[in-house]
């Protein structure tokens, strides 16, 4: 029998500055629509520099609407939203900040060299032509129109372009949506590069292991209201304490999964193929019965709940 016991996270995030300055923050916002919906109930959050925060949450939990506050797209119903100090509108805060959306759109006719020029010209101190080429892998493309690119070569000139005024403050939408896995890991150093040079980024993404990779803070919001918010590590720990400590059994075994949903602490059990997972707030008592039910149990792969479950078991219990 072999056994993998406890895996860890070996991903590596850049350390935040010790004492960082906070660069933008909605501070006891409320957001009520016309047909009554409030989107954001009395939430406040914070945005330091040098940080990046993953924004998290179901859909409808109000994550568009309080980057649309961030960015100076609607006003709240009460409440204060500030970006540098001043109303997200002004001109001299806008400057500051680079965002790319998930819908975003870019003239069709005309060419990647020429997008990122018009945009570079928006700002007082843009970053250097070359230096946004490398930094969105577009090498090579340069003289394509931006309705010959691929849906991945798209998204890597819209993260171009959200980073041509060299901001202090970056939204990101999805940003690696479309992405092949080489494209999305050299993003991350992208992303991870601008931390480390004091930027703050703003990440909303519905690939959780995103979140984990690249996020200092995680912050789950639910119907409006902030569920959780830490580390990836503590909103991992906070997740399996909304569960009572779960952890995840993996292992080849004849037993069935209806038995092993009557095994005192076991959540859910399912089998696909050779492979039985079962969620279980007693691991030793769990394995301790299932190796007595069958001696013959084998590729045993015990591990703490992944960011995915502690964001289901957060947003669910906060439903109830």
């Amino acid at each position: 029998m072999t056994a993998v016991l406890e895996q860890t996270d070996a991903t590596m995030h850049i350390a935040p500055p010790e004492k960082p300055t906070v660069v933008a923050a909605l501070s006891n916002v409320t957001k009520r629509y016309t047909n009554g919906v409030v989107a954001l109930d009395d939430l406040s959050l914070s945005l330091r520099a040098g940080e990046i925060v993953a924004l998290l949450g179901p859909n409808g939990a109000g994550k568009s609407t309080a980057v649309r506050l961030l960015m100076g797209l609607s006003a709240p119903s009460s409440g204060v939203v500030r970006i540098f100090g001043a109303d997200p509108r002004d001109t001299a805060a806008r400057v500051r900040t680079g965002v790319m959306l998930q819908i975003g759109r870019a003239p069709e006719m005309l060419r990647v060299r020429e997008q990122i020029e018009l945009f570079r010209g928006y700002y007082p101190s843009p970053l250097p032509y070359a230096e946004l080429v490398h930094a969105a892998g577009l090498e090579g493309i340069e003289d394509r129109f931006f309705g010959q690119l691929s849906g991945g070569q798209k998204q890597r000139m819209l993260f171009a372009l959200a980073l041509a005024g060299d901001p202090d403050l970056i939204f990101l939408d999805e940003p690696t949506v479309g992405l092949d896995i080489e494209a999305r890991r050299l993003m991350w150093a992208q992303i991870r590069q601008l931390a480390a040079r004091g930027k703050t980024v703003l990440l909303t993404t519905h690939y959780l292991e995103e979140a984990d990779a690249l996020a200092h803070r995680i912050v789950v919001v639910n119907k409006g209201r902030v569920v959780c918010e830490g580390t990836p590590a503590e909103v991992k720990s906070m997740g399996s304490g909304a569960t009572g400590a779960l952890k995840i059994i993996r292992c080849s075994t004849s037993l069935d999964a209806a038995l092993l949903r009557k095994i005192a602490g076991v959540a859910q059990a399912d089998v696909e193929g050779a492979l039985t997972t079962l969620t279980t707030s007693q691991p030793e008592a769990t394995l301790r019965e299932m190796l007595a039910l069958d001696q013959h149990l084998h590729n045993l792969e015990v591990v703490s709940p992944a960011l995915e479950d502690a964001f289901l078991a957060l947003t669910s219990a906060d439903g109830k």
